[in-house]
């Protein structure tokens, strides 16, 4: 099993670099893509988080298509941003981020509109996953990955206390005290306190979000740290016995510790996406179409279930690989439609400023 590190965002600033409430959305004429162009005459550059692809995707595409493909590794999603947004041509024609990551390139006509007949594969698309609120219809980005977040916890070592709710997590029982870890991500930091609170994880106001920051202010007391990395870690030592995880790294503790689950709690969640999208300054346009399509072929994409443990939203590949894994890793049996009752995480625009202001307030006291 390869591990990767989930898409993290540490802080929403980069967006603040530009004016998204002046732009409009990509208006790229698709027609003027070529369906019978000369792929080996391209040449592709594709930013992606490390470990989260086959190693041989760029020789294998290249083996198959004739297209030279040079990957570059971004750590963050504010990485790629600050590339993609700094004016001119980035010199990258496919960009891995997440979904509310491609709203806001879209809201500056950075993204090509994708012209789905160059992109067959696309039929393997699950229908929910063209709801998503940061693009609805799929029209510029694919999704690569999604899920949700939860509680991860140790049952052995929570017997009878087993989590229901995010106030479990964020005011425990006083035996849990300093046995327990939070995202430190800005959205997924507010994300429990919010959905205790009733509140949206995409609330703009100030009011309902100035009560998230006391909320998280007097669960700070009973944390025993941020953790956004090796939290899985902690609770298969048993140093942690409950932490915020996002479902596919807490397989990662399920993989090595049975008596570790994961529930998504009462009050509900959010719905993440990883999307790839094609930037309009590309030169490469079929080449990038054929990459996006690449990935959606069944073997391809269902290498991310198998060795990434992460949902994909391919149900070709999700029916080659599921039956093998939902017995070990059951959150990986979690439906689209249970997916899609949780909320998608949208872009902020300016608002971000009022969550990093926020975040830096709660875990700097």
């Amino acid at each position: 099993m390869r591990m990767t590190r989930k898409v993290t965002v540490s802080s929403f600033a980069a967006l603040l670099l530009f004016g998204l409430s002046a732009c409009s959305g990509s208006d790229s004429d698709s027609s003027a893509l070529d369906p019978n162009a000369d792929l080996s005459k391209q040449t592709l550059t594709v930013s992606i988080w490390a470990a989260y692809y086959p190693e041989d995707i760029a020789a294998k595409f290249e083996e198959k298509y004739g297209t030279k493909v040079t990957i570059t590794n971004h750590a963050t999603n504010e990485e790629v941003m600050a590339k993609l947004t700094a004016g001119g041509d980035s010199g990258i024609d496919v960009a891995f981020v997440s979904g509310q990551f491609a709203q806001a390139l879209a809201a500056q006509g950075l993204l090509e509109n994708l012209d789905k007949s160059l992109i067959p594969n696309s039929s393997n698309l699950i229908k929910e996953a063209e709801q998503l609120s940061y693009d609805q219809g799929a029209k510029y980005s694919l999704p690569y990955a999604w899920g949700t977040t939860g509680i991860c916890y140790r049952s052995d070592l929570m017997k009878g206390d087993e989590p229901t709710s995010w106030n479990d997590l964020l005011t425990p029982k006083p035996k849990y005290k300093g046995k327990i870890t939070m995202l430190a991500t800005e959205r997924w930091l507010m994300l429990p306190a919010q959905k205790a609170l009733g509140y949206s994880a995409n609330t703009q106001d100030e009011t309902e979000m100035g009560k998230v920051k006391d909320l998280l202010i007097k669960a700070k007391a009973n944390l025993l740290a941020y953790d956004d990395t090796t939290f899985y870690e902690r609770l298969v030592s048993g140093e942690a016995v409950m932490v915020e995880a996002w479902d596919g790294w807490c397989n990662y503790g399920i993989a090595k510790n049975k008596n570790i689950k994961f529930i998504v709690p009462k009050e509900g969640s959010d719905l993440w996406a990883d999307t790839m999208v094609v930037l309009k300054t590309s030169k490469n346009k079929e080449a990038a179409h054929a990459f996006l399509n690449y990935i959606y072929d069944v073997d391809v994409h269902s290498w991310v279930v198998d060795n990434i443990l992460y949902k994909v939203p391919n149900k070709a590949a999700m029916a080659k690989s599921l039956p093998a894994l939902v017995g070990d890793f059951p959150n990986m049996g979690i439906s689209p439609a249970e997916l899609l009752q949780q909320e998608g995480l949208v872009d902020l625009g300016k608002a971000s400023s009022l969550y990093t202001r926020i975040a830096t307030e709660v875990t700097s006291k």
